[in-house]
């Protein structure tokens, strides 16, 4: 299922006047504000799906901490944040897939890993199961991607109208941690949700009755079982969000596959623990070369 984008473009603004403006390249016909840090194996980071959010909102803490590690990446899915609204694109898991695979072409990367957040990780395994020859590895972060009953702060997040007392109302289903979720924090990012062209592209994209769109984001069972690649999934428990559920199912499907858990934590696992998570995630991903790096056994220095 899709929907027909109806929003105009976003207001005009630089880097230099805000941080969520990044780059900007063309990936499969749209204009797409994306970050590049660091140097490295790379690995595309893609955002969940809030009301005002974009790569950056969502990254911020991580990314310069994974830079060090890896080369990270991190674009504005269609619809979101400053990448271009254009009336004739529709926002559905083939429009942001092929967005993702053309970014990948446009950077000239052959191969990179994959880190999705949310509805980002719904995104991700699809890109995986449909071109699993372009993604190393996968990190799936309270995704969506299978199917699920909507909780109903997945359904209040989706049906966001702009206000103050919603964005705040909101922001309290996403986080375990109370203290990280004040009036300046939702008076920013209400800011962000009603800059021009940003909510009218939100509202249309999940519209009543919302069942229908994490049944729409979903893959086959059968073709998340198929996937090759080994995958690190992470969940907060205290998720009022996705259900933690939703990760066990996949740990269950993929054979490949490795979950953490982070308690005490709600829906912002790379915030409430960002710390850990940049470890844990960093890891993970830098594992594989570091493994391809070390003797085989027996061969090491002074080995026999």
């Amino acid at each position: 299922m899709s929907i027909m984008s109806s929003a105009q473009p976003a207001a005009p603004a630089t880097a230099a006047d805000d941080p969520e403006i990044g780059r900007s390249v063309r990936a499969a016909g749209i204009l797409t504000n994306y970050h590049d840090l660091g140097a490295g194996f790379p690995a595309l980071f893609i955002h969940g799906s809030g009301p005002g959010v974009s790569a950056w909102a969502n990254w911020r803490l991580v990314l310069a901490p994974l830079a060090q590690r890896m080369r990270v990446i991190a674009p504005d899915m269609a619809g979101f944040g400053f990448t271009e609204r254009r009336a004739d694109v529709r926002y559905d898991i083939d429009t942001w897939v092929a967005q993702a695979l053309g970014l990948m072409d446009a950077l000239g990367l052959e191969r990179a890993d994959v880190v999705g957040n949310s509805f980002g990780g719904a995104l991700a395994l699809a890109l995986a199961i449909r071109h699993p020859q372009r993604v190393r590895r996968l990190v799936l972060m309270g995704s969506v991607g299978v199917h699920f009953p909507i909780t109903p702060g997945l359904d209040a997040v989706w049906g966001y109208t702009p206000s103050f007392e919603n964005m705040r109302r909101i922001m309290d289903c996403f986080a375990w941690d109370r203290s990280l979720v004040n009036d300046e924090l939702a008076e920013l990012r209400y800011r962000a949700s009603v800059r021009p062209g940003f909510q009218e592209s939100f509202a249309s994209m999940f519209p009543a009755p919302r069942q229908r769109w994490v049944d729409a984001l979903a893959s086959r069972e059968e073709d998340i079982r198929a996937l090759p690649h080994e995958t690190l999934i992470i969940h907060g428990r205290d998720d009022q969000v996705i259900p933690l559920q939703t990760s066990e199912t996949l740990l269950r499907w993929i054979e490949r596959a490795q979950l953490h858990v982070f308690g005490r934590c709600g829906h912002w696992t790379q915030i409430e623990h960002s710390a850990r998570f940049v470890r844990l995630v960093g890891d993970f991903l830098c594992e594989e070369g570091e493994r391809r790096a070390w003797p085989a056994a027996g061969q090491a220095e002074g080995g026999t």
